[in-house]
């Protein structure tokens, strides 16, 4: 399967079946911006429609510290609210795609997962993550409501109550509670 280049990702076939796919925008902490967006629907919407050899895909982010601190609030700040709904709908569709891919998709956090970064790896099937990880909804501190999945996908991992918690908090976590909570 030939993939394009893409902007705001890399991809590689680090195995044979195995695509390793990072978000490479590490200058901001792998923010998710509109063009990641876009670049993350046609990778998903590829890998749907034919994934030819790939049986697996492995999703890291660029550098050591941040797998990926969420959504681009610097983009967001010079939108209209009609240039924000086109973001946020494509975003539904990119995160929607993901959860509908029925290749395994594993998140292989490599560092800080917060906002839409935790939300991008609660849509994976698996998560991974190095001892140093911190995850958190940290946008919620912000007065933002988690706007993809979040709040549906974080109760089922860890149950109803410490998925609340983390949600009206917005206080971090560390990998060692993710694990021990089951959810990496």
């Amino acid at each position: 399967m030939e993939l394009p280049n893409y902007a705001t990702l890399e991809t590689e076939m680090a195995e044979p079946h195995v695509l390793v796919v990072t978000l490479n925008r590490p200058e901001v902490g792998n923010a998710i911006n509109t063009q990641m967006g876009r670049d993350f629907l046609d990778l998903w919407t590829r890998l749907t429609e034919d994934a030819g050899e790939v049986r697996c895909v492995v999703l890291t982010g660029a550098g050591e510290k941040i797998f990926c601190s969420g959504g681009d609030l610097k983009e967001r700040n010079g939108m209209s609210k009609e240039q924000w709904v086109r973001q946020h709908q494509l975003f539904e569709r990119q995160y929607w795609t993901l959860v509908d891919l029925t290749l395994p998709v594993i998140a292989a956090v490599n560092g800080h997962a917060y906002a839409g970064g935790l939300e991008t790896a609660l849509s994976c099937d698996f998560i991974y993550a190095v001892k140093s990880a911190r995850f958190a909804l940290t946008e919620v501190t912000l007065g933002i409501m988690p706007g993809a999945g979040g709040t549906q996908n974080l109760p089922r991992a860890l149950g109803e109550r410490r998925a609340k918690e983390i949600i009206m908090t917005g206080r971090p976590f560390s990998a060692q509670q993710a694990y021990d909570w089951g959810l990496a």
